[in-house]
This record gives C-alpha cells, sequence and structure tokens, in this order.
C-alpha cells in the first residue's frame, strides 16, 4: 500500500496523440478508423501537456494512436519533450514510415521506435491489420528506421490466433535487429471485443508467460521481453528464480531484472487519450480527469480513481490476499471488462494464492 500523502513516481505515460488510424485492426482498443476525430487536443494543449507532465517529473511519454504519424504536429511536440529532457518512444503500425521520417524521428531524436507486428507472414497480418499490403509496408518502414540508427522494438498482440508462431514472430524481431520483443496479452476492449472467441484461456496465458521466461533465459541480453497486460508474469518470474535458483540468486542478465511491477495503472503509468481523458491505462475505460478541464499534475495527485487504485487493500477476491499482489496486483483492466469493477480479482490468473487455498 502506498503510504497516505505520498505520490508514487510517474515513470511512464501512453499518449494517443490521435484516434485516427490507416489500418483496421481486429484488435484495436479505440476502434480506430480513418478520417478526422473531433476535439482532439490542439498543438497548444499538447505541447501544455508536455509541461504539465514535467511538473510530476520526467516518466517516459509513449506517443501512438491511431497512427501518430498521421498527425502533422507529431515532429514538433515529440521535439518539444525531448527537448525539455523527456525520453520519448513512437507507437506504430509501421505502414507510414518513409526513409525521410525515419530520418525525422532520429533527428529529433526519439529514443525508440516500437511497430506492431502481430504474424510472422503477410497474409495473415494483412488480414488482421484490415488492409493489403500492410505487412510489407510495416516491414519496410522496419528496414528505414534500422538504416537510419533509430531503435526499434516489436509489439505483437497474442491470442489463440497467433500462439502458435511465437517462436517465428520471436525471431523475425531478432532478424529485424530490434532490441525488445513485447507480447500484450490481448485485453478485449473497443474492436478487440469480437476477439474474445479466440482469446487466450487462462492456462495458455500461463504456459505463454512461461516462454517467455525460458526464452529472455536463454537469450539473456540479446533482446530485452516485456509481457504486457500480463502482471502475473512478476509471479512468474519469482517461482521460477526460486524453483531454478534455490540460495534466491537471480537470472543473470539485465534484462530480467529490469521488469517492474505488474499492474502499473494509476501507480507509475497513465494514459493520456486524443481528447485529453488521463485514464489508469488505455485499455481501462475509466476517467481519472481530463487535462481540459483540470491540470495533469493535480490528476496525478489527486485522483479518487487513481487513490483507489494505490491502496492495494482495495484490491478484491483471491488478488486482495495473494503473497503476490505487491508485485503483481493482477490487470485491472481485465478485471473491469470481465466484471465491471476494476478492483475485482484479475480473470486470467490460474494461481491460488495460500490464503485463498486455506479458506477453501
Amino acid at each position: 500500500m502506498i503510504k497516505e500523502g505520498i505520490i508514487p513516481k510517474l515513470q511512464m505515460v501512453a499518449w494517443e496523440i490521435t484516434r485516427s488510424c490507416n489500418l483496421f485492426c481486429a484488435h484495436c482498443r479505440s476502434s480506430s478508423t480513418s478520417g478526422t476525430y473531433k476535439d482532439e487536443l490542439t498543438t497548444e494543449e499538447c505541447l501544455g501537456l508536455v509541461d504539465g507532465i514535467l511538473d510530476v517529473g520526467k516518466p517516459v511519454i509513449i506517443i501512438s494512436g491511431g497512427e501518430p504519424l498521421l498527425r502533422p504536429d507529431l515532429f514538433q511536440i515529440a521535439r518539444y519533450a525531448v527537448e525539455k529532457g523527456i525520453r520519448v518512444v513512437i507507437g506504430t503500425n509501421g505502414t507510414l514510415v518513409t526513409e525521410e521520417i525515419a530520418h525525422k524521428l532520429k533527428a529529433i531524436p526519439v529514443s525508440r521506435v516500437a511497430v506492431s507486428i502481430d504474424f510472422p507472414m503477410p497474409e495473415l497480418q494483412d488480414r488482421f491489420r484490415g488492409k493489403a499490403g500492410a505487412f510489407q509496408a510495416a516491414m519496410t518502414g522496419i528496414a528505414y528506421l534500422r538504416q537510419a540508427d533509430v531503435e526499434i522494438q516489436i509489439n505483437s498482440t497474442i491470442t489463440r490466433l497467433n500462439i502458435k508462431y511465437l517462436n517465428e514472430l520471436l525471431n523475425l524481431a531478432l532478424k529485424a535487429g530490434a532490441v525488445a520483443f513485447h507480447p500484450f496479452m490481448l485485453v478485449p476492449t473497443g474492436r478487440g471485443k469480437g476477439l474474445e472467441a479466440v482469446e487466450m484461456s487462462s492456462e495458455e496465458y500461463e504456459q505463454t508467460l512461461n516462454w517467455v521466461y525460458d526464452r529472455q533465459k536463454e537469450l539473456e541480453d540479446r533482446i530485452f521481453f516485456k509481457p504486457t497486460d500480463a502482471p502475473h508474469y512478476q509471479r512468474i518470474i519469482r517461482q521460477r528464480e526460486k524453483k531454478g535458483n534455490p540460495q534466491g540468486t537471480k537470472v543473470g542478465n539485465k534484462a530480467m531484472n529490469s521488469m517492474t511491477r505488474g499492474c502499473l495503472a494509476g501507480t507509475g503509468f497513465c494514459f493520456v487519450s486524443h481528447r485529453g481523458r488521463v485514464q489508469g491505462c488505455g485499455y481501462l475505460d475509466v476517467e481519472a480527469g481530463n487535462i481540459k478541464n483540470e491540470s495533469f499534475s493535480r490528476i496525478w495527485a489527486d485522483s479518487a480513481l487513481f487513490y483507489e487504485l494505490r491502496d492495494l487493500s482495495n484490491i478484491k477476491g483471491k488478488c486482495g490476499i495473494c503473497e503476490y499482489r505487491r508485485v503483481c496486483g493482477g490487470c485491472r483492466a481485465r478485471a473491469y471488462e470481465s466484471t465491471g469493477d476494476y478492483l475485482e480479482a484479475e480473470p486470467y490468473c490460474i494461481y491460488e494464492p495460500a490464503l485463498w487455498r486455506k479458506k477453501r
């Protein structure tokens, strides 16, 4: 539990700078489409948001969408943040990255570009992303980024549709020269609700996260794995380390040891929408405040939502009595989508805490 009056350090902000997109992806949490959206933050409001974030600290800012490259002022906004000492990452589908754009991103300079690739073969990627040629365009964009010496990571949303291609996706990331591979465990929000039938079971989540652990240990510092929307990976790390290292020593690589707490919603992380709405994360569709009405720093410090999320004694069910709750916390967004209550137990975790077993 975070002590009353102590505001946690903001480590990362995900910023949906626009909701417009040139693709029509099956899993999209925001149901993004092409065209314009009303009431998106103006350039001036975007620069003001950067200043507001600086009032809190200097977290990493992940600028995404939609497709952020559709916003003409993206480079101006990113440069403004970088010049203020903020590390900026761009999250893109990669299809709009040209040689010129790659060099402009390097010149800012952005710290990293994350490109989404969900299937290692063109026909399946194109179908999932809703546009023919999406795979090849993304791979071409990655090549331009590498030529410009821009650090890249590969993001993959994992469902039953592509779980069998995990090794191929990892090999694609390695071959592309990516420094990180981030498997995203689907949270069925927005258009992603249409994928509920192919969402992995709790057992498949567990198997996938153990696969991540095994491959990270095998590859060590060649690439960094970060499962996203899977806070119980923190439990798995500790269980596996305890089992494989009786003395309690850590797995010997920097990437594994740099993993943070599981669910960071409202504690070290928040999300800002294209209209200035602040949330715990992009998948947790509950508003903490809006920067058009109050300062970012006030929302971060005083939001009732964030107060609830920061107090682990509020968490219900087996998550509330779990011995791993401080390092995991359960996915608040998945709990909300499943039950309507973001404080309920994580629905996709098979682990039974000791006290839970005792009660039964």
